[in-house]
């Protein structure tokens, strides 16, 4: 298994787009704890630092992210606040998963109706580990461009993710 970095800016930016669609919160999972510092100092910056005094819009995007060891202990802390047990969500841009695809309109229309808090789960480097894909309730149909080339930032595809099943519908 590898682990990549986390980088300021897909905190940052994730976070926004996490506030921007609505989103209750936004982990940052990792299990390496220096890793977890990092992510802790960016958010401390942002919440309680220069960066909340500059720019205070971006401490309420940040105030909904929180760095965790893992998967379980975010759906541990999802569970302790709403009471409910999440559905786990994942993204896969490799095709592997194809037969077990959602699309996005199919997967915004249960989230609507569904009673239960969801965990939309994004890989990096070299995607999720396969334990986690096999634990999933749903897979996410590949975000698709017109080229022949997949490969988006993570925080790319957490923003067209969001905007595909969060977005207002247009006005009539």
């Amino acid at each position: 298994m590898i682990t990549s970095a986390i980088t300021n800016v897909d905190v940052h930016d994730i976070a926004r787009s996490a506030r921007t669609y609505g989103l209750r919160g936004y982990f940052v999972v990792s299990p390496i704890a220096a890793q977890r510092l990092l992510v802790d100092r960016i958010l401390d910056h942002w919440r309680a630092g220069a960066g909340a005094r500059r720019v205070p819009e971006r401490s309420d995007a940040l105030s909904r992210c929180r760095p965790v060891e893992s998967v379980d202990a975010a759906l541990a802390a999802i569970e302790a606040e709403t009471g409910g047990h999440a559905e786990i969500v994942v993204t896969e841009a490799r095709p592997a998963l194809a037969q077990r695809a959602i699309t996005f309109a199919a997967m915004r229309a249960h989230l609507a109706s569904s009673s239960r808090p969801a965990l939309i789960l994004f890989g990096t480097a070299h995607g999720l580990h396969p334990d986690l894909l096999a634990r999933a309730d749903a897979v996410l149909e590949p975000i698709e461009g017109s080229a022949d080339y997949n490969h988006l930032s993570v925080r790319a595809a957490a923003a067209i993710t969001f905007d595909r099943l969060f977005a207002r519908p247009p006005a009539t």
